[in-house]
């Protein structure tokens, strides 16, 4: 099965999607989706303002892919021409902690006195996190379950210099988040240390994301019983060609741009040099960022931390041997060591806060609130749509017509110095992308407008992320993905085969160039069908080219739908500054010219719903989601409204549990995943 994007005649609709359906994993017992995926669409005018930037491009290129002379010439190539600013001209955004005078003492401790009881926290207590599964880059409301990461930033924040809390104990479980939130997650650890007080990990199933957040902990212990697997990152490319050929589906795909891989997963049953290729320097870049992250943090050689994974290593009394855990230990002789050292009684309870309820305490109650100025922050996370489906629940998808009312409502008050726009979005509506980007635009006219990258702003999410003043992407950000990939199939064995007959009367030239797949293309069509791939890549890549101030022939170099991560594609002039929220904070700021030290009020415009409509929403879309998600299916199997600017799913995962499940399953099941 397989995502159609058909047409309405007699215009050709292209989809802008990203490289094949791939799977990036390292071995373990579960599974973690690290990509997802954006969209696009036409041509616009450029918008001059005081605030558009000269766009950047750099000097160097500091990932593993251009460890060669011969590439680093080649980059040089590529930038020459391209001026702008550096990413050391920017502020880098890096948590100060600062300690506090005694008046703000005194004014903190009045605070906590007179807060609501459910604020309250004992002094002297620990906040236990447990990060597992996915982290979604929206605010949550007390009615929704499951990790935000924008709370649990805050929560670190908050904790550090919180005088009632004493450290922190985090609980790391499998995670299927991207690398991105992992980066931002390892950030806010590494800050929170600098306030002196302790935070110990705990890890029972010891993978490559949960070890590379446990190791920047100040301690980290695992139980006997816990697994290690740290054995490295595969990649697997899944390919449905063959399985079409037996069924009777004949897929007619129009790919442009040589890297622009999506439609391989439909037509062919091997993967290309151009995958590969792509493929292979998106784990080079992860796996060495991992290499380089741990030999910080536990203060040994990236070599020995690259020899002992090769080692294959499964017994968690060797990380212990080599000093990468602290030592092997239960959760409650943990719990009982902490209560130890904060000079609790063996029969007392330890003090402690949990997640939820810490994220009820204010900001201002900490005196970590204050001043003017304001800076909007606008959250767009999701599929992209042009307007809200039966499906959707609040925060699950980005609905143009919402998103552009918030816009817009930044643009005409007064009160915002600037706005920051986080893109975390598997891309969907091409269209509605364009829209958007248009009102980003604009609003950049008026007021900096800072784009910050989450796990994945490609395609799509790439086209929204053009329109601001300055994008900044975490090194592992997956983003670029500037193509295109157009789909037909054609269904007549199919149909042969199951006594199934189909007669279409048209009127027209090119009336059934998308509504006949009971027969392949006429030559006309399939000419056709190819030119207007063609027309919409070029739109898509002189449209970068515009919003980067990049030559188009520079931007084509970096462009034919590859790929890139955050660090690869700010080295290319495709990003400005590489870091997360706190660094576009802080280069809003500089835009904004307010000073760096100066405190300012964050205004989250994409805050979730506590109406009961939305409530009840939530919970029927659950009970029967499913039903009409099959259904949607087998829709799109037939029709497709409109663009799909889309970066079909790269999927970084870990091979686990369900690596024993039949291939074809999985291979099916892989597949449609990247259709949500």
């Amino acid at each position: 099965m397989a995502k159609l994007l058909l047409l309405h005649a007699p215009h050709v609709i292209p989809r802008f999607s990203s490289s094949s359906r791939s799977l990036v994993s390292a071995a373990a017992l579960y599974r973690r989706p690290l990509l997802v995926n954006p969209q696009f669409s036409h041509i616009g005018p450029r918008l001059r303002s005081p605030y558009n930037r000269r766009f950047s491009a750099r000097a160097f290129d500091d990932s593993p892919a251009s460890s060669t002379e011969m590439e680093k010439e080649k980059q040089e190539q590529l930038l020459d021409g391209v001026s702008g600013k550096k990413d050391e001209d920017y502020p880098t955004g890096e948590m100060e902690y600062e300690n506090r005078n005694a008046w703000e003492i005194f004014v903190v401790k009045l605070r906590m006195l007179f807060a609501y009881p459910w604020q309250r926290v004992r002094k002297g207590s620990v906040l236990t996190m447990t990060l597992r599964g996915q982290i979604s880059d929206q605010l949550k409301s007390r009615f929704n379950s499951g990790l935000s990461l924008p709370q649990l930033s805050e929560n670190f924040v908050k904790a550090a210099y919180d005088p009632r809390i004493a450290g922190v104990y985090l609980h790391i479980d499998p995670l299927s988040c991207g690398w991105g939130k992992v980066e931002e997650l390892r950030r806010h650890i590494l800050d929170f240390k600098k306030s002196g007080k302790f935070i110990v990990g705990y890890i029972s199933i010891c993978g490559l994301k949960e070890f590379y957040l446990g190791c920047a902990c100040n301690e980290l212990y695992a139980p006997p019983s816990a697994y290690s697997f740290l054995y490295g990152l595969t990649v697997q490319a899944s390919f449905l060609g063959g399985v079409f050929e037996k069924v009777g589906i004949e897929p007619q795909v129009q790919r442009i741009g040589k890297y622009k891989s999506a439609g391989d997963q439909l037509s062919r049953k091997n993967i290309s040099e151009e995958n590969y290729e792509m493929l292979s320097v998106l784990l080079d870049n992860i796996y060495a960022n991992w290499l380089d992250g741990v030999s910080d943090s536990t203060g040994k050689k990236r070599e020995d931390v690259e020899n002992f994974i090769n080692q294959g290593v499964y017994e968690i009394e060797k990380l212990k041997e080599e000093g990468l855990i602290k030592d092997i230990r239960y959760d409650d002789e943990v719990i009982a060591m902490l209560k130890e050292r904060l000079g609790v009684e063996k029969e007392k309870k330890l003090p402690t806060v949990d997640y939820k309820k810490y994220s009820g305490v204010k900001k201002w109650t900490l005196g970590l609130s204050g001043g003017r100025d304001q800076i909007a922050i606008i959250r767009a996370g999701g599929s992209i749509s042009r307007v809200k489906g039966p499906l959707s629940t609040p925060g699950s998808a980005i609905i143009a017509e919402q998103l552009i009312e918030k816009i817009r409502s930044v643009r005409e008050s007064k009160k915002f110095k600037a706005a920051i726009i986080r893109i975390d979005s598997p891309g969907g509506d091409a269209l509605a992308s364009d829209l958007m980007w248009r009102e980003i635009k604009l609003l950049a006219e008026t007021k900096p407008v800072i784009a910050s990258m989450s796990d994945v702003a490609a395609s799509g999410g790439y086209y929204m992320a053009m329109a601001a003043n300055t994008i900044v992407a975490e090194n592992l950000t997956l983003t670029g993905s500037i193509g295109v990939v157009t789909a037909r199939f054609t269904l007549a064995k199919l149909y042969e085969k199951i006594g199934f007959n189909k007669e279409t009367i048209s009127r027209g030239k090119y009336a059934e160039l998308l509504g006949a797949e009971e027969r392949p293309f006429k030559p006309e069509e399939a000419e056709l069908f190819e030119k207007s791939a063609q027309h919409a890549y070029q739109l898509f890549r002189d449209k970068a080219a515009l919003s980067r101030s990049m030559p188009v022939d520079k931007m084509e170099e970096v462009a034919q739908g590859r790929v890139w991560t955050g660090r690869d594609a700010h080295s290319r002039g495709l990003v400005d500054a590489l870091g997360g929220l706190s660094r576009a904070i802080a280069i809003a700021k500089q835009k904004a010219n307010i000073p760096l030290n100066k405190k300012v009020i964050l205004v989250e415009l994409s805050r979730p719903s506590t109406s009961l409509p939305d409530i009840l929403s939530g919970i029927g879309s659950s009970v029967i989601g499913v039903d009409r998600t099959l259904k949607g299916l087998l829709d799109e199997l037939t029709i497709t409204e409109g663009v799909q600017a889309r970066m079909d799913g790269i999927m970084f995962q870990q091979l686990g549990r369900d690596s024993l499940a039949t291939p074809f399953i999985d291979l099916l099941k892989d597949y449609l995943s990247s259709l949500r």
